[in-house]
């Protein structure tokens, strides 16, 4: 992964690859591995693929003391820098460069179809992040132009929720409570002393019998108080009568 901080990362290193002198280009149709000397290489080591910000860098070194031999710094690919022959899959054309910004073409062999492969998808990778950093700082300086807008509260703003519900469930769940101590009433259709028979059916005729427990008898009314014949009325008659009059009560006269 490259590093934009300012740090050389490492990110791919062979510790076997071959560089070869190439003849001039002979025709536009590109170059060809078969046309170099590939069994007398000009020179052996190591190669490793550095990055520093967006630009990666090729590097040959020795393999025994690490002194740089040569390096080519890419700053795109594919590109000129680094191009594939027609030939192989094994084999590259690379422009090196020195301090002086002097530079020559190389040819670079991997003695591995896996190393040239990995050659490969580190390059790729390399710059596949080089174009996600730049959509990336596309889409912040857009949006850095475009006014944010502002949801916080002001001072002293207030907001009002209005619950329409909240009254309607409390009284459509409210319940009527028994009165009477919590008697229950009557169901409907039952009358006062004693259950209502069921429609259609007939209860037995009983013969109404008279209470004669006064005590128990709370629903029938009192009797009607009779007068008592007044015994002691016979003795006040007969005594202001007088003995003329026949007596007409059952009491003898003396």
């Amino acid at each position: 992964m490259a590093d934009d901080s300012g740090y050389e990362a490492v990110v791919c290193v062979k510790p076997e690859v071959h560089v070869y002198r190439i003849p001039p280009r002979a025709s536009n149709r590109g170059y060809r591995a078969a046309d170099w000397k590939l069994d007398e290489p000009a020179w052996s080591g190591r190669m490793k693929i550095t990055s520093k910000g967006k630009v990666a860098f090729i590097k040959l070194e020795d393999k025994n003391t690490g002194e740089l031999f040569a390096q080519a710094p890419v700053e795109q690919y594919p590109g000129c820098v680094v191009e594939a022959v027609t030939d192989s899959s094994r084999y590259f054309v690379v422009r090196i460069e020195d301090e002086n910004g002097r530079h020559a073409f190389i040819g670079l062999g991997f003695a591995d179809r896996g190393d040239s492969f990995d050659f490969n998808v580190a390059l790729q990778d390399h710059f596949k992040w080089v174009k996600q950093e730049c959509e990336l700082a596309k889409q912040e300086a857009s949006q850095s132009t475009v006014p944010k807008l502002d949801l916080g509260f002001k001072e002293g703003q207030t907001i009002k929720i209005s619950i329409g519900n909240i009254k309607k469930k409390e009284s459509g769940g409210a319940k009527s409570r028994p009165m009477g101590g919590g008697l229950l009433p009557p169901p409907p259709g039952a009358k006062a002393g004693g259950f209502q028979a069921p429609s259609g059916s007939q209860a037995p005729a009983q013969a109404t019998q008279p209470n004669t427990n006064p005590v128990l008898d709370f629903g029938s009314p009192a009797p009607a108080i009779q007068p008592t014949p007044d015994i002691w009325g016979d003795f006040t008659a007969a005594g202001s009568s007088s003995s003329k009059d026949a007596p007409t009560s059952g009491w003898v006269q003396f």
